[in-house]
């Protein structure tokens, strides 16, 4: 396995000067004003312990402070909205959140996007090309950590993962070098990168290609508790007669009585119907009729819809809070799947307010990419996602009860996971969601490119 970062000594006041030297962005040290705030990441259960933050404002800001903490010993993190980091302890975390940008080039079907930017502001820069990325259920992700872990969508079952779209990226690897990665320049790195995530350095840039999409058939029908079943089990039956142009996920909700919810839904469990087609409107209402018909409807919102309109689909939150998730793949969602699931997640189940989400797979993203990269998970048929919120009193009992959830569908899980999808740390677990050949291929990249394990945070690649 790569060696372990040497546990760094004390920062000296040279230590420092040097950083702040180095660095073009704002330097904050423990108990700087400020500090907390550029540390702080969309996921609050995340609380990071770093021995100095950069808030790095271009790559050679990164290259500096990547240079700066190599020859400490100081293990390197980064972060930029947060969605999906891990803590960083003891180490230097490097906040790309300010490197934002986007350039389009229409002729190439080609975004550049910068490290920080989320997924908004290249949406609406596509969208006025007549294009569109392939961005997740929520536009306020962070575009470069979604698809360097993957990266599912609306569009995904048509068009594949994110990852498999990526056509370069600005890499800063351990021995602080920025380099222009490619599948000819840097075929192995290239592999490793698109869906191996941050452990092989921190990309600053990635180009990736648009399609041309501008509306979708799309929204969401929330069903009455009563209906749950009858919904489940059209749901299992009709999803595997979806084309590739249609995305579904059906989703079990304990909605809180707060005011924002519209009156309907609010403090009710319902079930969460997700859907987008992308073709003729007509087409995708005559796909969708089974399941309108498959229980009681409290609210229905699907109809056509601008590209960038479409974070309605989901509806996923917006406001940081803390949080707890975990995720599997399941080879098949029968009837025995769905009584599972109603038994452990249904209204019926004693529970705190998790939310249950079956994704639909399957069509572009069940096929190698060309070329091909290390994502995971392409022989699932559905994705289990399980997310509670960590508020006062729930700390122990959401991840209780959301490991219950996954557990109860053990006997259908294919013993993979989507990356992004999965609270993964150990080197167990991390070898879980990759087959044996590409985990050890990640391995042997990673002892290539960061001996010294500078970039230890989040997935520990380990051949252990």
């Amino acid at each position: 396995m790569p060696t372990p970062v040497t546990p760094h000594r004390s920062l000296t006041e040279d230590d420092v000067r040097l950083l702040r030297s180095g660095v073009s962005g704002q330097v904050y040290l423990q108990g700087d004003p400020g500090l907390a705030e550029e540390a702080a990441g969309f996921n609050l259960a995340v609380v990071h312990h770093p021995v100095a933050v950069v808030a790095a404002d271009h790559a050679q800001d990164v290259v500096a402070a990547v240079r700066w903490a190599a020859e400490r010993g100081v293990p390197v993190a980064v972060q930029a909205t947060g969605h999906g980091s891990a803590p960083c302890d003891g180490g230097l975390l490097i906040s790309t959140r300010g490197m934002r940008g986007v350039v389009v080039d229409p002729e190439r079907s080609v975004a550049r996007i910068e490290a920080g930017t989320r997924w908004r502001e290249v949406v609406d820069a596509a969208a006025g090309h007549g294009l569109a990325p392939l961005c997740g259920s929520s536009s306020g992700v962070g575009a470069v950590g979604y698809t360097l872990g993957g990266g599912i969508g609306l569009l995904s079952r048509e068009y594949g993962f994110a990852a498999d779209h990526v056509v370069a990226l600005d890499l800063v690897t351990a021995d602080g070098r920025l380099r222009h990665v490619t599948a000819d320049a840097e075929p192995e790195l290239f592999w490793a990168v698109r869906g191996g995530r941050g452990q092989f350095g921190i990309v600053t840039a990635i180009e990736v290609r648009l399609f041309p999409v501008t509306t979708l058939y799309a929204g969401g029908i929330f069903f009455d508790a009563s209906s749950t079943a009858s919904v489940l089990h059209a749901y299992r039956a009709w999803a595997p007669t979806l084309p590739e142009t249609a995305h579904s996920s059906v989703a079990l909700l304990r909605l809180p009585p707060l005011e924002e919810i519209p009156e309907p839904l609010r403090g009710k469990f319902v079930v969460h119907l997700r859907y987008a087609f992308n073709g003729p409107a007509e087409l995708g209402e005559a796909l969708l009729a089974p399941m309108r018909r498959s229980g009681q409807a409290v609210l229905d919102h699907i109809g056509q819809l601008p590209f960038t309109e479409t974070d309605s689909v989901c509806q996923d939150p917006t406001h940081p809070m803390p949080g707890w998730h975990q995720g599997s793949l399941l080879r098949s969602l029968d009837e025995d799947t769905v009584d599972a699931l109603i038994a452990a997640a249904g209204p019926q189940a004693d529970v705190p307010p998790l939310v249950v989400e079956i994704r639909q797979l399957g069509g572009a993203l069940s096929r190698p990419a060309t070329p091909p990269n290390a994502v995971a998970g392409r022989d699932g048929a559905y994705c289990v996602h399980v997310v509670g919120p960590l508020l006062p009193g729930l700390e122990e009992a959401v991840p209780a009860a959301g490991n219950g959830v996954v557990d109860a569908l053990k006997p259908w899980s294919t013993g993979g996971a989507l990356l992004n999808f999965a609270a993964v740390s150990t080197p167990e677990d991390v070898a879980a969601v990759w087959g044996a050949e590409d985990h050890a291929r990640l391995v042997a990249v990673k002892r290539a490119e960061d001996p010294a394990n500078l970039f230890r945070f989040g997935p520990a690649l380990s051949d252990d």
